[in-house]
C-alpha cells in the first residue's frame, strides 16, 4: 500500500515537521541518507551491503522516494551488467546537520544492548 504524500506542508501547526519527517521517514532513507554523507558515492549493491536486512525491493522503493523528493541522483552506465550510481544532490546535502544530529543523540541515548533485551 502506497504511503500517504503531502501535497503541501502548511496544513496546521506542526504540519511543516510532520511533512518534513514524511519526506525523510521510512525504515531505511535515513541510513541511505547517512550512508551517502560518509561515501560521495555509492552502487545499489554497495548500499545492499550495508543494510543487510533490507529487501532488494524495499532499497529500490526507498531509494526512488529519495530520488522523486530530489534528495538523491542516480546516474546509469550504458553498459552490461548495467552500472547505477547514487549520490546526494545539494538538496539532499542540506540535511547533512540533521542526519549527524540523529545519529549524535542515537550515539548518546540509545543503548542498542538494552533494546535488544527488552
Amino acid at each position: 500500500m502506497p504511503r500517504t504524500r503531502h501535497s503541501t506542508l502548511d496544513c496546521s501547526p506542526g504540519c511543516v515537521v510532520e511533512g518534513a519527517l514524511a519526506l525523510i521517514g521510512g525504515k531505511w532513507k535515513g541510513v541511505i541518507l547517512y550512508h551517502l554523507f560518509e561515501e560521495e558515492v555509492l552502487r545499489f549493491n554497495e548500499i545492499r551491503r550495508r543494510l543487510p536486512s533490507v529487501t532488494q525491493r524495499m532499497l529500490t522503493s526507498q531509494l526512488r522516494e529519495l530520488e522523486a523528493d530530489g534528495f538523491v541522483t542516480r546516474k546509469i552506465y550504458p553498459e552490461v551488467p548495467p552500472k547505477v550510481e547514487y549520490r546526494l544532490s545539494e538538496h539532499g546535502r542540506s540535511l547533512e546537520p540533521i542526519i549527524r544530529a540523529l545519529k549524535s543523540w542515537g550515539d548518546a541515548h540509545i543503548d542498542l544492548g538494552k533494546a535488544k533485551a527488552a
